[in-house]
Order: structure tokens, then sequence, then C-alpha cells
């Protein structure tokens, strides 16, 4: 019956990615908001103004160097690179307006529209230069840099063994962008939407690393269809209408508030009274019983929820620890009791919904591995007991590192609990998101950490990569020399030896242990029935740019 239940869920997921939140009159399936309709924020009229929960400020909305959700709805909404995912079910010509592809596919020729920047500036083939050949600067210490990998020598610059102008891309004229590839990749044209590849202003962004120029109203021109016309740090983002967008007079709204309610509890309040009109974080307690009167959906995503295991911590650097430690988590127990959204159990690092050379599933293909859906915990403490931790006897008190957030605070309650079946203790620290995301990234935790991962474009490499060696997404240190070769295999061929080599290195990686994967996300959301055209990607990405609401 569960085995049922998941390829239920797997073929859902797999159908969301073309059916889900279509541009048109509908977008999205919106759940009713019991809430007035007419919100009002600080007095101000709010018609044909979207008003919606960011939860967090950002850590930067720096196309290039922004490497979290949250910036990534604001950057989706205000810049506009070659391709867009609109859902409609495949990328569409965006900056671009049409493509040649060299028959070995390893050559696109981008011919871009005629576009501007919302300064009126028109946008060229040389902002695209501009902002990859940054991305890959590792001056700029793009934490992200890396997703250019499919262009030539871009891996070779990002690790400083290259310069910058060996890059595979180059401006034929303002209105022809030529990128070479290193191999062809399937998956490009979908890559090209991405945040990091949005085109950038030489003139505006100079030789700020630091992105302050994005943050700022004054000087962040973009190309999308809004533009950032008011920051207020831990507050709100206000986006407004950039006429000087390409396909202006088809976007509906006037103006985008993105505020910054971290407390879910507190931003349900604020949907239900009318000042939210929509919200993707809810209370774990609340979600049964508003699925089942119908004011919250659940959408799902490709995505994964995992802990991390800092390299650095000798105290867990014997596998037969870490592999414990997984092995006494009960992911059912998660899911069904904590999260309560349908979130299903990982027994693996890579989601479903990715389709292998076969045709098959890539996390059917790959298995549990050592895993269980429910704890182990004979096997769990007789690892320890080998490791020279009976009981957890000697093993110091570990520390659970998550950013604040009532879902993660419940999360790692329950894992502490659990690890006490075993005689492990744990500590929890809570962050605030922006400082969190630098400990984690520059190891400053005392053992694990929570972190989770979304899809940036549908293909088994957007999760594999963020751990090879030297990647700072890892958020733990990892480097296994063998698990970089099948990496580097998988990136470099297609088909059957593609996925081959990405098996290999997923095996590697769950056999190290240094990830503790928990659960494969969804999204619980509530919408007010008055906003229609929006759409919610599964690679977890708003777009505003069709939306409309009426007051």
């Amino acid at each position: 019956m569960k085995k049922i239940a998941l390829l239920l869920a797997v073929v859902m997921l797999v159908s969301l990615f073309a059916a889900c939140g279509s541009s048109g009159d509908t977008g999205s399936s919106t759940p009713s908001n019991s809430g007035s309709s007419t919100p009002v924020a600080g007095g101000e009229d709010l018609a044909n103004t979207l008003v919606f929960n960011l939860s967090a400020d950002p850590k930067t909305v720096d196309p290039t160097l922004n490497s979290a959700v949250d910036g990534s709805h604001i950057i989706n909404n205000t810049f506009e690179g070659l391709y867009r995912d609109r859902g409609n079910g495949s990328p569409e010509p965006a900056m671009a307006e049409s493509v040649d592809i060299s028959g070995d596919g390893t050559v696109y020729t981008f011919h871009l529209r005629d576009a501007k920047w919302s300064d009126g500036q028109p946008v060229t083939a040389g902002d695209f230069v501009f902002s990859w050949k940054r991305a890959v600067n590792p001056a700029t210490a793009s934490e992200y840099g890396f997703i250019l990998s499919p262009v030539k020598n871009a891996g070779a610059i990002y690790a400083g063994e290259l310069g910058v102008d060996e890059l595979g891309v180059k401006a034929v004229d303002d209105k022809t962008l030529e990128v070479t590839l290193e191999n062809p990749t399937g998956y490009f044209l979908d890559l090209t939407g991405f945040a990091t590849l949005m085109p950038l202003r030489e003139d505006i962004v100079g030789s700020d690393t630091e992105g302050t120029w994005a943050k700022d109203p004054a000087k962040a021109v973009s190309n999308g269809p809004f533009t950032v016309s008011e920051y207020v740090m831990n507050d709100r983002i206000v986006l407004t209408k950039n006429p000087e967008y390409w396909n202006a007079e088809n976007v509906k709204l006037e103006k985008v508030i993105a505020k910054m309610i971290v407390e879910e509890s507190t931003a349900l309040t604020a949907y239900k009274t009318g000042e939210l009109d929509l919200i993707d974080h809810v209370p774990a307690e609340e979600i049964p019983q508003l699925v089942a009167s119908g004011d919250c959906e659940i959408y799902p995503r490709i995505g994964t929820s995992f802990y991390v295991v800092n390299t650095d911590f000798p105290e867990l650097s014997d596998v037969r620890v870490r592999k414990a430690l997984s092995l006494a988590i009960d992911r059912t127990a998660l899911t069904e009791q904590v999260t309560r959204a349908g979130e299903m159990p990982a027994m693996g690092y890579v989601p479903y919904g990715f389709t292998d050379a076969d045709g098959k599933d890539f996390r059917e293909t790959a298995g549990n591995y050592y895993l269980s859906d429910t704890a182990d915990i004979e096997q769990a403490k007789a690892l320890l007991k080998e490791a020279g931790y009976p009981d957890g006897q000697g093993l110091p008190e570990l520390e659970i590192l998550y950013n604040t957030n009532e879902s993660n605070k419940a999360i790692a309650e329950a894992i502490q609990s659990m690890w006490k079946e075993i005689g492990v203790n744990a500590k929890l620290t809570n962050q605030e998101w922006a400082v969190f995301q630098n400990t984690r990234m520059n190891l400053q935790y005392s053992g694990i950490a929570r972190h989770g991962w979304s899809g940036d474009y549908l293909d088994p490499q957007t999760f594999l990569d963020m751990f090879e060696t030297g990647n700072v997404q890892s958020g733990n240190g990892y480097s296994n020399e063998e698990y970089d070769q099948y990496l580097h295999t998988g990136m470099a061929t297609t088909g059957k030896e593609r996925f081959d080599a990405f098996y290999a290195a997923e095996k590697i990686l769950m056999e190290d242990a240094y990830i503790i994967p928990l659960y494969f996300n969804v999204t619980p959301m509530m919408c007010s029935e008055n906003l229609t055209g929006w759409y919610f990607a599964p690679t977890e990405k708003f777009w505003f740019g069709d939306a409309e609401i009426t007051r």
C-alpha cells in the first residue's frame, strides 16, 4: 500500500512539471482566502497590488551572489534571462527571441529581442557576457558560479586555473550572443533562466562584490516585469511594474509587496485577516485541517530536506557514528507527526522526478541504501558500540544548527528526541537566516546543520554537483576524489553513461554519510481566490509576470 501511494506521489510530481500553474486566467489552483479580500498595509491603496510573504530578509538579491530561494523570488520577477519558465511545460524565449544550435549541440547562438533596462538603456549581449564572467570569476566569490559549468572553461576559471576571458561566451554584436559548451547539455536552455545567468549592467554593478547595488532602488536597474522601488530591511521589498519591460503591456500587476514575516503563525494570521494574499510557509500543526477545509493546497517540488555533518568535527569522523545518527531517525514519524504536509521520507539524496536514459525514475532505481523509512535503533546502537561509543557514552554533545523558523525548530526537537534513544545528546542552536548561511558555509558549527536543496533545472546534476570538492554550497566541506570523478564523468557524457556515473556518485555520497536525508519536500500554499495567473515552479520560484488580482 505504501508503495502504491509513493508511486502515485511520483506521478503527481512529474505531471505538475507540465501542468502546474500554467499562465492563463487561472494560473495555479488557488485555495480561497477566508479573510478580507482587500488588504491594506500602512493605509496605502492596494488596488492592483499583490502582497505575499517572503518570510525572511534575503541575504542578497544580487543575481550573481544569491543562493537562496527567498532571493530567487525577487530576482525571478525583476530580471529576465535568455529563456524563462512561465509554467507552460518548457522554457520559453525571453530576452532571446530565438536561438540557433549547432549540429553537435555545443554552440548556441542567441538572437536578442529589442529590450530595455528599467532606465531605458538597451539590453545587449555584452550585459550577459559581463554577468557570466562575473559569476565564474573567483574574485566575485559567487556561491553559485559552479552552475555555469556546462559553458566552455567555466569550471577551470571558477577554480582559478584560467582567466575570465577564456569563458566560452562572446557578444558577436549587441543583439547576438554566442555560447560554446564543454559538451552537449540537454537542459541548457532551462538553465539560461536561472538567476546566476541573468544579464547585468557593468556600469551599474562595477566591481561591487557585496551586492549592495541590488538593494538600493536608486541603482537597482532591472530588465524584468518589475523593478525594486523600496527596500526596508527586515520589513518589506516593494516591486513596481517596469514600464520598459518588453512585455509590459501584458503585466497586470502594478505593484508586488514582499513582506518579511519570519513566524509562520504570524503570517497565517496576517493571511486570514487579509493583510497577505499569498503564503508558502504554514505552521505544521495547522496544515491537516487547512488542507481538509480547502484553504491550503500542497504543491510538490523537486527538493530534499537534509542535515549535513561538519567534516571538520573530529568526533563525527567515524562513518559508523554518522550512519548511526541517520539510522536512528524515524522519517515516517517525522513527516506524519511533525511536518505533516505530505512530504515523502527520504532514504536517498536525489528526489523523485528525474527520468534516466532507460525511462526509469532516478530515485526508484537508486534505492534506499542502508536506510528505511522508520528508525533502526538496534543497528544504530550496534554501530555506535563498534565505534567505541556504547549507548552513546563518550560521544560529546552535538549541536543541531538551524535557521530561525517554527518548522525547523520542531524538526530539530524531534530528531534531538530520536537521538536520545541511542544515547546521543544534542543541543539546538538557531540563527537568523543570513547569519545562519554564513555560519554553515564557513563550517562554524559543532556537528550538524540544517540544509535543503531545490533543483534549479530538471536533471540530477543540480543536486549532485553541490558536493563536488570545494563547493561551499555543501555546507559541510565534503570532499571525495572518487565522487568527483564520477560526477565529472556524468557532466561530460550523455545517455546511460551519464546516469550510471550519477548513480555511482550518489552511492558514494550516501555511504560516506556526511549527509543525513530527511524527506522530499512539498510546499503548503495558501492563496487568495482573487489572485490568478501566478506560477510556482517545481524548482521553487514564484512568477508574477502573468498574475492578476481583483479587489
